[in-house]
């Protein structure tokens, strides 16, 4: 598990995971006085591949290559509840994670809840 507090780091990062046929992902956020969610934390991980933690709250850091590898249409992105997740992905970096799949409506889906 690697902690990415540099641009640099997370280009490497995402060049690891562009070969990925699916990659999943988890944000913690913040909602303060704001309708938009406050990205405060961001978790990736592919199978046989690197698994990191994102700090966006790192000096410098632009997340534009995470955010180019959540819009890259030949990698599944899986992500649980993604409702909010979505609305940061957008509001922050004006991408949609295409193609999704959301583990809690596959869960929904099968009886689970």
């Amino acid at each position: 598990m690697r902690i990415i507090e540099s641009t640099g780091q997370l280009q490497q990062l995402a060049d690891e995971l562009k070969s990925a046929t699916y990659i999943a992902l988890d944000t913690e956020f913040m909602r303060d006085q704001t309708y938009w969610p406050k990205l405060r934390l961001m978790q990736v991980a592919a199978r046989g591949g690197p698994a990191a933690i994102i700090d966006p709250l790192a000096d410098g850091l632009d997340l534009a290559p995470i955010y180019e590898l959540i819009g890259d249409p030949r990698i599944v992105k899986v992500l649980h509840a993604a409702r909010q997740d979505i609305e940061i992905f957008w509001h922050q970096g004006d991408v949609i994670p295409d193609p999704l799949f959301d583990t809690q409506i596959a869960a929904m889906v099968c009886g689970f809840g």
